[in-house]
Parts: structure tokens; C-alpha cells; sequence
């Protein structure tokens, strides 16, 4: 059956707004909506860690009084939303992922949650994650395997997998995840969904997270619209807080987020297409798709490909990445540390190793990238990359392998350094392979060009017209 490319299959943040406005519908029926999709997909792709549906309707039906007395909270009033286990969330647990969490609930939410309850956007529950966000997959001991709704046996990618497959398959039109290594991006590319890692201190970040100086905040999707809808509404209280260390002055953060109106036919911008970074590139299936698609990038300027080098990226982020693992597991006691995942017991381990020498040597080689990055971004308005090299690979391993059997170790190349040096960035669907897995595609914007990027990948996502798993789904049906 044909897919209309017209009507979303399950409507947007922005139409369930709309239609709480008119009357059509109201916020009790879109959460009703959502918790139905996750009773009917939940079970096989294990998407949320935690479910409040008693509290969700209970939302709900505050949010439907204020809409009928024309009073909403603000636009996302009544529109479901998914939460990262890796904010607090009052009354509900934060496990994190991981058996060595405690299961009480939290007595204050993380100032995120805060902003969408000030909002009025209906908490439905927590996403999953893989321990402590160590990974680019979603599978953790404490909550199992997350799984891709495109091939149930690859990968949702991670550490934000568990919010990518709820945006995809209609649990939330928006989600809250994080991003300090790619964790937003990677499970976006690997779902076929949006996801932003917005410039750091545009997001409200407290309580801080040992991943501060790496880490943001940010939405996963169906539209760039939606995604940009949540930034916004994060983004007023980052602004507001006097107690997040990394938030911007108000006068800053809204500069950063004003979107440029845009040429009709060609935006003026200068485009840097990166398909390789220190010698790695795509893979054969991906390359196709990215081959055929790639035209579209015209829409946005002037287009010049360009391969990069990179000196010590991977050894950077791995410095940075070792550190932090070994503080988390600092003081941990032994019967707890043979809880935890294989994978995070290595990297907490190579940090344990780690001289304190070696991470100033990783601070030092970031600012050295950082500046490369700053002085490629005065030629360039936009950088556009692959977001992974290949699509997603086997559900159950830490990392890809290579053809030769050996771990992929760097395959989040394309991601790391947008963490690095503190630039937005914003993956977003791009095709999908002939064996039906989506390929992402990865925006970068300057420092603080948040707006710019959004108004391009408004722009890009219109040319590319991608059609999402749900919409496919509920066309089959």
C-alpha cells in the first residue's frame, strides 16, 4: 500500500497541540494513543525502563481542564514525553541502567524534567539505556536488550536507544535523551529518527553530570519540528536556572537558537561534506544510499567535499571517556563491581591506568581539536557528514566488527568530535539501505549556530522527504 507523504501516520507534538487547541482531540486521548503503541510494541523492543501510566492519564486529564479553559502551560501542554534513566524523575527510581542502582524512588526531578513539567508535557516513563550511558548500544543487566524496529535482531544503537525506538515507533512524539559521545545521534541514525546534541549550556544540566564538560541534552524525534519545539522549551529554563554551572545568559542563549530565514530555493550557505575522517569512511551499502542522496545537500549552498584529519581523536575521547568510568566506579564496592557490564568494567579498568598525565594530555589534544574545528568552521557555515559509518549492526555486541574479525574500535568517529569541540549537531534520516536499514545523515553548526542548524536540517529534512518506520508500519496495516 502506498505511504502518503501528506499526513503523519501518528501525529506530531506540534498537531496533537493543534488539536487540543480546536477541540478535535484532547491531551487524555494522545496519551491514550501513546500508551496503546507501547503496549503493542514495548514487549519485543523493550524501549522503556520504567512505565507511569496511572500517572500519565492523571497528566492528562489536568492538561485537557487548562486547554479547555484556554490556559495551556505552553505549546508542548498535554503532549506526551519520554525520559532518559538517566535524569531523575520525582517519585519514579533512576536505575540508570545498571543492578548496582537502588530502586527508591527520587525525591526531586533532574531541572529538565522540571522545565517539561512546568510545560505541562505528560510524563509517560523512562527510556532505556545501557549502564551508566558507557556504550553506543542499548543493552545494561539491569534491563536487558533494546531492540530496532526495523530489524528486531540489529541494534538500536545507544546509549539514548531506548528513547530513538519510542520516537520511532510512536510511544512519544518527544524524548529526552543524551548525548556525550554520540548517544543521541548514533540511536537516531540507527532508528531513522531526529536527534540534536544542542550547543552545551542551551540545555538545562542540573544536577551535574560527571560527563558535563562532553555531555547535553537533547530531544529524539519524528520531525526536526518537534525536536526544535523541545530545545525550546528546555532551553527557557537553562536560562532561568541560578544554579546550573554550564547555562548561558539568557541574551546569549536566545541569539543562539534565533533561526535565520532562508533563501526559497538556495540558502547561500557554504557546506563542507566530510565523507572520511582519518581515513574511515562508509561502508558499501551506506555509500549507496549516501551516492544517490547527497544531491539534496545543494539545497543548503555551496557544496565542497573535504576528508579530514584528525590527530588524536579517538585517543582524546578514549582519555576523557577511561576517566570518568574510573570515577564512577571509584569507592565501589568489589560484590558491586561483579554486577556490572563486561564492557564498563574495561573502561573503567583502562582508567583506573590511566596517569594523571595522559587525561591532561587528552584536555590538552581537545583544545588542539577544538581550535581545528573552530578554524575549519570560518571557511564553512555548515559541516555535513555521515553520523556512523554503516547502518546498525547485530542486536547483543558492544561494537561492530571489521571484515578482517577485529573490533571496530573508532566506529563513532563522526560523532566524537562534534562533543570535542562543543559544536551542535543534529543527525537526521537520509535513506534506507536496500535490506531496509536507515542511514543517517549529521549536521554540524559553529559554537552557539544552534538556529542555523535547525533552519538547515528543516530545509534538508523537506528535500530528502523521508518516510518513518511508523508511517510504513500503519500503511502495511
Amino acid at each position: 500500500m502506498p505511504v502518503s507523504k501528506k499526513a503523519p501516520a501518528h501525529p506530531s507534538a506540534r498537531d496533537m497541540a493543534g488539536s487540543f487547541q480546536s477541540g478535535k482531540s484532547s491531551p487524555v486521548d494522545a496519551t491514550a494513543a501513546c500508551l496503546k503503541q507501547v503496549l503493542k510494541y514495548n514487549p519485543a523492543l523493550n524501549a522503556l525502563a520504567y512505565l507511569d501510566e496511572n500517572g500519565a492519564l492523571r497528566q492528562a486529564e489536568s492538561s485537557e481542564r487548562r486547554w479547555k479553559q484556554g490556559r495551556p502551560k505552553s505549546a508542548i501542554d498535554g503532549v506526551p514525553v519520554t525520559v532518559k534513566d538517566w535524569f531523575h524523575v520525582k517519585g519514579w527510581p533512576t536505575r540508570q541502567g545498571s543492578l548496582t542502582t537502588s530502586d527508591r524512588a527520587q525525591a526531586n526531578d533532574s531541572l529538565c524534567v522540571t522545565a517539561l513539567r512546568d510545560a505541562g508535557a505528560v510524563l509517560i516513563g523512562k527510556t532505556t539505556l545501557p549502564e551508566f550511558g558507557h556504550k553506543g548500544v542499548t543493552h545494561s543487566p539491569l534491563s536487558g536488550i533494546t531492540r530496532n524496529p526495523w530489524n528486531p535482531k540489529r541494534t538500536c544503537g545507544g546509549s539514548s536507544g531506548g528513547a530513538a525506538v519510542a520516537a520511532a515507533t510512536g510511544m512519544a512524539p518527544l524524548n529526552l535523551g543524551s548525548d556525550a559521545g554520540g548517544s543521541v545521534r548514533i540511536p537516531a541514525a540507527f532508528c531513522g529518527v531526529v536527534g540534536i546534541k544542542p550547543s552545551p549550556g542551551l540545555m538545562p544540566g542540573w544536577p551535574p553530570s560527571v560527563f558535563s564538560t562532553l555531555s547535553s541534552i537533547g530531544p529524539l524525534t519524528r520531525s526536526v519540528d518537534d525536536a526544535a519545539l523541545m530545545i525550546d522549551v528546555l532551553a527557557r529554563a537553562a536560562q532561568a536556572s541560578s544554579i546550573d554551572f554550564h547555562a548561558l545568559p539568557a541574551s546569549v542563549a536566545q541569539a543562539a537558537l534565533a533561526e535565520p530565514t532562508l533563501p526559497k530555493v538556495n540558502a547561500g550557505l557554504r557546506v563542507a561534506v566530510i565523507e572520511s575522517i582519518n581515513g574511515i569512511g562508509l561502508s558499501p551499502d551506506s555509500q549507496k544510499i549516501w551516492d544517490a542522496q547527497k544531491k539534496h545537500f545543494a539545497v543548503l549552498g555551496k557544496v565542497e567535499r573535504i576528508d579530514l584529519e584528525v590527530p588524536n581523536l579517538a585517543e582524546c575521547f578514549n582519555g576523557h571517556w577511561t576517566a570518568t568510568a574510573s570515577l564512577m566506579a571509584n569507592g565501589m564496592h568489589a560484590k558491586d563491581r561483579k554486577k556490572l557490564d563486561a564492557r564498563f568494567v574495561h573502561w573503567v579498568e583502562r582508567g583506573d591506568a590511566q596517569h594523571l598525565h595522559d587525561y591532561m594530555r587528552a584536555e590538552y589534544d581537545r583544545m588542539i581539536i577544538g581550535g581545528q574545528f573552530k578554524d575549519l568552521l570560518t571557511s564553512y557555515d555548515l559541516l555535513i557528514s555521515p553520523t556512523t559509518p554503516f547502518t546498525a549492526f547485530d542486536v547483543g555486541i558492544d561494537m561492530p566488527v571489521k571484515a578482517d574479525k577485529k573490533p571496530f574500535l573508532d566506529w563513532n568517529i563522526f560523532n566524537a568530535f562534534a562533543n570535542l569541540a562543543r559544536l551542535p549537531a543534529l543527525s537526521m534520516p537520509l535513506g534506507l539501505t536496500a535490506d531496509g536499514l536507515p542511514v543517517g545523515v549529521q549536521i554540524c553548526a559553529g559554537y552557539l549556530r544552534d538556529g542555523l542548524l535547525i533552519a538547515a536540517a528543516r530545509r534538508l529534512e523537506t528535500a530528502i522527504d523521508f518516510i518513518p518506520w511508523l508511517a510504513q508500519q500503519e500503511a502495511q496495516e
